[in-house]
C-alpha cells in the first residue's frame, strides 16, 4: 500500500472494492486513482469509502482484501457506502488443511545489537517500571487504598495536581510555587494503586478471575512489591488470592503486605497507620534496584486500539504490526487482543497459527464469544461505536480488518483466554473484549511491559503499572489532543512509508521502556483498571 502524495483517494488492496477518500469528496467530482477515473455521485466525507464499481443488493464487498459488508440495496459506481446500503458481512471459517505459514520477518539487523534499560527481577523477568503497588480484594476497601496512595503519592514526590493548585489560585488560597518534595526513592517510579467494583456480590467465579488477573499484576516484572486490603467477608478471600498467586508463580518472593479490616483491632486509623510504616520500609527495599541494559527480546508488548477511525487500519494499526513484527524477530512478544473485532479476518489468523490446536482454540473461544453476545440479543455486528461509524468504520468486519493490522504478519505462537500468561516468544491472541480498559487490563495480565494504542479520535486510556503509548492514526488529532498522544502516524496517510514511521516508533518504545521517555497516559495519571467478568462486553 502506498499513498500518492497528491491523491484524494487511497486503495488499500488491489482486490478491494471500495477507495478510502483522503480528503472530502463532493458530489460531481472527478477523481483519479492510478489512471482509472472515477466520477463522485454522492458527498463522500474524508476517511469514508465509495464504490469501484456497480454492487446489486446482495452482492459482498471487500476491503483490505477481505469480504467486510453485503449490499442492501443497489450501489453505485462512486457512492459513497454508508449504513444505509451497506450491512456487516463475514465469511464463514472452518479449519482445514493447509501450507505451513511461510513468514518474511522484516529486516532488524540494525537492531540486533541494541537494548533497553530495563528492571531486572530475581528470576530473570524485566521489567519496563518499577512500581509499588496498592489494590483491594474488595469493592469496600477502594478508600482506604486511596487514602495510602494519597498519603504516599505527594510525600513521596510523585504527586502533581496542577488543577487544585489552580483551584487554589482561582479561590486566593495559593501559597506561591511551592517546590515538589524531593524523592527520597528515586529508584522507585511511583506508587500506583488499582481499584475495582468487585470481590463480592457477584458470582464466586468473577471473585476468582478478579484474584487471577490481581496476582498477575503483582507478579508482573514492573511490580516491585505490593499492598493488599481486605474486609474479610467478601467472596475474593485472602486464601484465594493468595492460592491464585501460588498457582502463577510458585516462586514469588516480592514484598506482599496483606491487610484485613476485620480482625484489625484498635480502628480503622491505627490499621492505616500500620500500613503507611510497612509500605515505607518495604519502599526503600525496593529502591535498591537499578536498571541495565537488557537485549530488546525481552520487550513484550500489547497492540490495542480504540476511539478508530477510517485512517486507523491504513496508517497507525499497520505501523504497529511493523513494530510487532520487529520486536518479534528480535525474539521479543507481542499479543493482540480484541476478539470481537476480529470477526472476519479468523481465516488469515487460523492460517498463520503454527500449531492445530490453537487454531481450533481461537475459533471454539470466538464462537463462544459470539454465541454469549446472541445469548443476550446482541452481535458482533453491534460493535463499531457511532464515533466508528461517523468516521468510517461502518461495518464489524470492515472495523476488524483495519484493528487486525496491529498484529503484523508474523506466524501466531500461541492462543490465550484472558489473563493468561504469554510463555513463549512471538505472537499471541488474547481472548478480550474490544472494551479499551478492560482489553488493556487483561493484556498486562497477561505479561505486557508496553501497549501500544492506536486512536484516530482520541482516548486518554492508560494503565497503573504499563506504560500505554497513544498512536494517532492522523496528523489532526495529533495536534488536537498533543496531551493525550504520543505518537503521530499521520505521514503514512501523505505517502511516508511504513517501514520508516515504525521505526521511529520502536525508538520510543525503546525509550518508554528505559524509563527515558514518559507517556502521556503516565504525566496525567491516567491508570486505568477494569477486570473483565466474562459476560458480554462488547
Amino acid at each position: 500500500m502506498s499513498t500518492p502524495n497528491n491523491s484524494k483517494v487511497l486503495c488499500i488492496q488491489p482486490e478491494d472494492d471500495m477507495l478510502v477518500a483522503l480528503v472530502d469528496l463532493a458530489s460531481g467530482e472527478v477523481v483519479d486513482w492510478e489512471g482509472e477515473i472515477y466520477l463522485i455521485q454522492t458527498p463522500v466525507p474524508r476517511k469514508h469509502k465509495f464504490a469501484r464499481r456497480s454492487f446489486a443488493a446482495g452482492e459482498v464487498l471487500k476491503l483490505y482484501g477481505v469480504p467486510v459488508g453485503k449490499a442492501l440495496s443497489p450501489i453505485r459506481r462512486g457512492e459513497a457506502v454508508t449504513t444505509e446500503n451497506l450491512t456487516h458481512y463475514a465469511a464463514e471459517v472452518e479449519i482445514g488443511a493447509s501450507e505451513p505459514y511461510q513468514w518474511s520477518p522484516p529486516w532488524v539487523a540494525d537492531y540486533s545489537e541494541q537494548t533497553f534499560q530495563g528492571v531486572v527481577r530475581s528470576d530473570g523477568r524485566v521489567g519496563t517500571a518499577n512500581y509499588w503497588l496498592i489494590f483491594p480484594l474488595v469493592f469496600c476497601e477502594n478508600r482506604n487504598v486511596e487514602q495510602l496512595q494519597r498519603a504516599l503519592e505527594k510525600s513521596l514526590g510523585y504527586g502533581n495536581d496542577e488543577l487544585t493548585n489552580f483551584a487554589q489560585d482561582l479561590l486566593g488560597q495559593s501559597q506561591g510555587a511551592a517546590s515538589a518534595p524531593q524523592r527520597p526513592f528515586p529508584q522507585v517510579d511511583g506508587v500506583r494503586m488499582i481499584s475495582h467494583n468487585g470481590g463480592c456480590g457477584g458470582t464466586r467465579a468473577d471473585a476468582r478471575e478478579l484474584c487471577k488477573v490481581l496476582s498477575a499484576y503483582a507478579d508482573h516484572p514492573n511490580v516491585a512489591g505490593v499492598t493488599v486490603f481486605s474486609l474479610g467477608c467478601q467472596n475474593a478471600q485472602i486464601s484465594m488470592f493468595q492460592e491464585e498467586l501460588k498457582k502463577l508463580n510458585p516462586n514469588f518472593d516480592k514484598p506482599c503486605l496483606i491487610y484485613e479490616q476485620q480482625k484489625w483491632d484498635g480502628g480503622e486509623q491505627a490499621m492505616m497507620k500500620q500500613v503507611l510504616q510497612d509500605t515505607l520500609k518495604e519502599l526503600a527495599k525496593a529502591n535498591e534496584v537499578v536498571r541495565q541494559p537488557v537485549p530488546l527480546s525481552h520487550l513484550k508488548i500489547g497492540v490495542k486500539c480504540g476511539g478508530s477511525d477510517g485512517f486507523s487500519g491504513i496508517s497507525a494499526n499497520p505501523t504497529m504490526g511493523y513494530v510487532s513484527d520487529m520486536v518479534v524477530a528480535l525474539g521479543g512478544s507481542s499479543v493482540l487482543a480484541e476478539f470481537p473485532e476480529l470477526c472476519g479476518v479468523e481465516g488469515n489468523l487460523i492460517e498463520r497459527c503454527v500449531h492445530d490446536d490453537d487454531k481450533r482454540r481461537f475459533l471454539g473461544l470466538m464462537r463462544e464469544f459470539e454465541a454469549k453476545a446472541e445469548a443476550v440479543g446482541t452481535h458482533f455486528a453491534d460493535n463499531p461505536s457511532p464515533g466508528n461509524i461517523r468516521d468510517g468504520l461502518i461495518t464489524d468486519a470492515m472495523k476488524s480488518a483495519g484493528a487486525a493490522k496491529k498484529g503484523g504478519t508474523s506466524p501466531i505462537v500461541s492462543v490465550l483466554n484472558y489473563g493468561q500468561l504469554m510463555d513463549k516468544p512471538g505472537l499471541s491472541l488474547l481472548c478480550t473484549p474490544g472494551n479499551d480498559v478492560e482489553s488493556v487490563t487483561g493484556m498486562v495480565a497477561s505479561g505486557a511491559n508496553v501497549v501500544l494504542f492506536s486512536t484516530g479520535l482520541g482516548t486518554p486510556t492508560g494503565n497503573p503499572i504499563v506504560p500505554v503509548l497513544k498512536i494517532a492514526s492522523n496528523t489532526k488529532v495529533a495536534t488536537k489532543l498533543n496531551e493525550l498522544i504520543d505518537f503521530d502516524c499521520g505521514p503514512v496517510v501523505d505517502g511516508q512509508p511504513i517501514p520508516e514511521v515504525a521505526k521511529a516508533l520502536l525508538n520510543q518504545v525503546i525509550d518508554t521502556a528505559s524509563g527515558r521517555y514518559q507517556s502521556k497516559a503516565d504525566r496525567l495519571a491516567q491508570h486505568d483498571f477494569i477486570f473483565w467478568r466474562q459476560d458480554i462486553s462488547l
